[in-house]
C-alpha cells in the first residue's frame, strides 16, 4: 500500500483493502524492501501475463494465500481476465475481504460486471460468481481444498496457473509438497509460480530468520529455502516437468531499465550492499505440466 502511495507501481484497488501506514520506515528498509515488492510484483506479473497470452485467457487462476491481492481487478482493467479466476485463503481473511467487496462498490462493480447467469452466490466464507471465487480453505488439507474448488466450478480440464506468494514457507516441507503434488496430478496443462524466500542458510537468512521469530512468525518450510536448486528439486521431485528459479537480483536485472531508473529516483538508497542481500534471498520459481504443448 506504501508502495503503491509513493509511485512504485500503480495499483488502484489496494487502497480499498489496506489502510495507509502512518509512520515512514527507516529509508534503507524502505528503500530495499520497496524495490524487493517491485521486482516481485513486475516478476510475477510477467509470467501471469505470459500464461494468459499463451492460453489467449483461456484457462484458470487459482491464487493460494491471496490475502488482500487486488491482482483479479487490475486484469479486468486490463481485458485480461482468465475463463476463471479463483483466491483461497483461511476463512477469517476471505471473511474480512468479501466484507470489503461487498461494501466499497468499486470492488463489488467488476464483480457483477464480469458476471452472467443466475444470482451471485454469497455467504461469510465464499463468494462464487461466474469469473471469480474466494474460497475459504486451509491449503494443508488437499482433499478439502479440491473439493471447496469443485464446488466453486474449478474445471480440472482447463489449462491451470497456480501462484503462490510468500505462502509455501509457511507450511512444513511435507505440507507443500502434498500441495504441490495436487496440483500437479490434478491438471494436465498446468504452471506454477512460487515467490519466498531462497539462501537462508547463509548469516544474512539467519538474521531474517531470528527477526521473523521475535515477531513470533515461525517458517516451518525454511528448509526448502536453502538454496535455487533446493526450491527447484521440490517442484521436480513433486510431479512438475520443468522448474526454473531466479533470485530477485536477477528478476530486478531483466526489469524495463528505463522504470528501474525511475523507481531508483523515488527515494535516496545508499545502502546498496543490504539491498542487494535482501534481493537475493527472495526469488521466483515457477514449474510446469504440459500435455498439449503449449
Amino acid at each position: 500500500r506504501f508502495a503503491v502511495s509513493v509511485g512504485y507501481w500503480k495499483d488502484p484497488y489496494i487502497q480499498y483493502f489496506v489502510r495507509q501506514a502512518k509512520e515512514r520506515k527507516a529509508p534503507e528498509i524502505n528503500r530495499g524492501k520497496l524495490a524487493c515488492y517491485y521486482a516481485r510484483v513486475h516478476g510475477v506479473s510477467y509470467l501471469i501475463q505470459a500464461f494468459l497470452k499463451k492460453t489467449e485467457c483461456n484457462c484458470q487462476i487459482v491464487n493460494l494465500g491471496a490475502g488482500m491481492d487486488t491482482l483479479f481487478w487490475r486484469l479486468k482493467d486490463e481485458n485480461l481476465l482468465p475463463r476463471k479466476y479463483f483466491e483461497v485463503d483461511f476463512p477469517m481473511i476471505v471473511a474480512r475481504k468479501i466484507h470489503n467487496i461487498k461494501s466499497k462498490p468499486p470492488l463489488s462493480k467488476p464483480i457483477m460486471e464480469s458476471h452472467s447467469g443466475d444470482s451471485l452466490l454469497i455467504d461469510s466464507h465464499s463468494l462464487d460468481s461466474s469469473r471469480y471465487s474466494l474460497v475459504g480453505a486451509d491449503l494443508r488439507f488437499s482433499a478439502d481444498l479440491e473439493e471447496k474448488l469443485k464446488k466453486h466450478n474449478l474445471d480440472t480440464h482447463l489449462p491451470t496457473l497456480l501462484v503462490a506468494e510468500c505462502v509455501l514457507v509457511y507450511m512444513t516441507p511435507q505440507q507443500s509438497a502434498n500441495l504441490l503434488k495436487w496440483a500437479a496430478s490434478t491438471f494436465p496443462v498446468a504452471m506454477f509460480i512460487n515467490y519466498e524466500q531462497v539462501n537462508m542458510t547463509d548469516r544474512f537468512g539467519q538474521i531474517m530468520i531470528e527477526n521473523l521469530q521475535r515477531r513470533q512468525c515461525n517458517l516451518a518450510g525454511v528448509e526448502v529455502c536453502r538454496s535455487l536448486d533446493s526450491q527447484k528439486e521440490r517442484l521436480l521431485l513433486n510431479g512438475w516437468e520443468t522448474a526454473h528459479a531466479i533470485d530477485m537480483m536477477k528478476v530486478y536485472s531483466f526489469l524495463p531499465q528505463a522504470d528501474v531508473k525511475r523507481i531508483e529516483g523515488l527515494e535516496f538508497l545508499d545502502e546498496k550492499e543490504l539491498f542487494e542481500q535482501l534481493m537475493q534471498h527472495y526469488c521466483i520459481c515457477w514449474a510446469s505440466k504440459d500435455s498439449s504443448n503449449l
